[in-house]
């Protein structure tokens, strides 16, 4: 008979929010949480962006598909001394990023537009202004299918490397946990290279977004929560949804 679910590793940094759901999970179900990130983000010098040849002032607008896309950006302009002109349009991933702009600019004073929850959203959004030259800033390594999209659209645009996903370096004992749960296909490579003995066996695995459920797959692993789903669109609720049935079933 299978053990209850007791230890459950994040693979995200841990919540400032004392009421963040993930501490509502621990103390319903009696489980420790931990937050370790398997992937960390190293910011490109403004010397290597020099060597790809790209003058930000020959655009227009700028898609944003992440905070960490913001803080780059603007980290590498002002490197470069470079000043985002006020006629820069900025079109976000979702509301939530968008917002985020309000760190680094005037917000109300700027076009701003943004879609729902991913990047078919905003594609929508983008078409209706074929115009613009767009510049979008990735990290290295980045999934194909944004600049697929871009391309099948016929949409002007280059990308352009700011920072890096590299994997984080762990302890062999770091890996003692009931279910591991997973945020990019990046962190299923940074367990791959971290712990290359690893053997799943009853460990359960969850994955959040398509490409890291396609990732967890992809290397032979067993998936056993995924999320966002019809029932639960965050990964609280589907570990919430999981943890009631398993737990139920193996008493």
């Amino acid at each position: 008979m299978a053990l209850k679910i007791r230890k459950i590793l994040v693979s995200q940094p841990e919540p400032n929010n004392p009421k963040s759901p993930y501490f509502e999970l621990a103390k319903k179900y009696n489980l420790k949480i931990d937050f370790k990130q398997f992937i960390q983000i190293e910011g490109i010098p403004a010397k290597d962006f020099r060597q790809q040849k790209i003058n930000l002032a020959d655009f227009t607008a700028i898609i944003f598909t992440s905070k960490t896309a913001i803080d780059h950006y603007f980290r590498i302009c002002e490197e470069i001394r470079y000043t985002v002109p006020d006629t820069m349009k900025y079109f976000c991933i979702t509301e939530n990023v968008a917002f985020y702009l309000q760190k680094y600019i005037v917000y109300r004073k700027r076009k701003i537009f943004h879609g729902k929850a991913n990047f078919e959203d905003l594609i929508d959004v983008i078409i209706k202004h074929k115009e613009e030259n767009f510049f979008v800033p990735l990290s290295d390594p980045h999934k194909s299918d944004i600049p697929e999209l871009l391309n099948s659209h016929k949409i002007k645009h280059t990308i352009g490397t700011m920072y890096r996903t590299i994997s984080r370096d762990f302890d062999s004992k770091d890996l003692d946990y009931d279910l591991l749960v997973f945020f990019s296909p990046s962190g299923i490579k940074s367990l791959k290279e971290n712990f290359p003995a690893f053997v799943q066996g009853d460990v359960k695995i969850a994955a959040f977004g398509p490409t890291t459920a396609e990732a967890v797959t992809n290397e032979g692993f067993r998936l056993d929560i995924q999320a966002p789903n019809p029932k639960a669109p965050s990964m609280t609720m589907a570990l919430d949804c999981f943890l009631k049935d398993f737990n139920k079933n193996n008493k």
